[in-house]
């Protein structure tokens, strides 16, 4: 009998976003100006034109525990995600959601709405919009698996997904809390439309189109005949 805990070893994709993370949450730990200069600040960003801040953010946390959380969530939910769709697919689809967070937090601080004013100077650092963003197609993917809310009440992925999804819209209405929330919803957000939004549909069906027309192109070319002696020697079957 053997045990096992969490979904196994890292993969490469994973393996060098956790080195990122923790080799700059030293490097801030030691000049922590750094903070201010790439993390995600919306008065910056359009301000300034600091645009690399919503690519850059994602690799800044505000302390020792919001790091490991973070990359915790993303060993959790991020291996079977990277072994299925492979490396390149996994980091794209990471930075989509990052940034997609980003862009929602950029816009709702434009908004003239209660608390957009101070959502405008605010900081925000954490790779928690692209955790959320996998989150969601972990739920997506796998809608069944057990997820253990606050490690104690199993819950399937699927309202797993819509429960932290409904906390934090309902925190987002409540003001500043210290918590990005916006940047979660966000990254939720982003993950649903890269995975189910039009676009995801058209490529899949203009890949399916061109994998046809490959098929019938190679069908002219090569012709498959059936042995033997019988007067069917010609019939095609392929």
């Amino acid at each position: 009998m053997s045990y096992s805990l969490g979904p196994g070893p890292l993969p490469p994709m994973i393996r060098k976003l956790i080195i990122a993370n923790v080799v700059a949450f030293l490097v801030s730990s030691v000049a922590p100006g750094i903070m201010l200069w790439f993390g995600l600040r919306p008065a910056d960003v359009f301000g300034r034109l600091h645009l690399w801040q919503p690519v850059t953010y994602m690799f800044l946390h505000g302390g020792l525990f919001h790091l490991l959380f973070n990359m915790l969530a993303l060993w959790m939910f991020g291996v079977e995600l990277e072994r299925m769709w492979g490396g390149r697919y996994f980091l794209r689809y990471y930075f989509v959601t990052g940034v997609g967070a980003a862009a929602t937090t950029l816009v709702l601080s434009l908004v003239p709405m209660a608390g957009g004013e101070q959502l405008y100077y605010s900081l925000t650092v954490g790779a928690s919009g692209a955790v959320y963003g996998l989150l969601l197609a972990y739920g997506l993917y796998f809608p069944d698996r057990p997820i253990y809310l606050y490690l104690v009440f199993p819950i399937p992925a699927k309202y797993f997904v819509m429960i932290v999804g409904a906390i934090s819209f309902f925190s987002s209405l409540g003001g500043a809390s210290g918590v990005a929330h916006t940047a979660h919803l966000g990254g939720l957000l982003a993950g649903y439309l890269y995975l189910k939004g039009p676009r995801t549909r058209l490529v899949a069906e203009f890949a399916y189109r061109f994998q046809r027309w490959q098929i019938n192109r190679n069908r002219r070319r090569f012709d498959v005949y059936t042995g033997g002696r019988g007067s069917d020697r010609d019939k095609r079957i392929h």
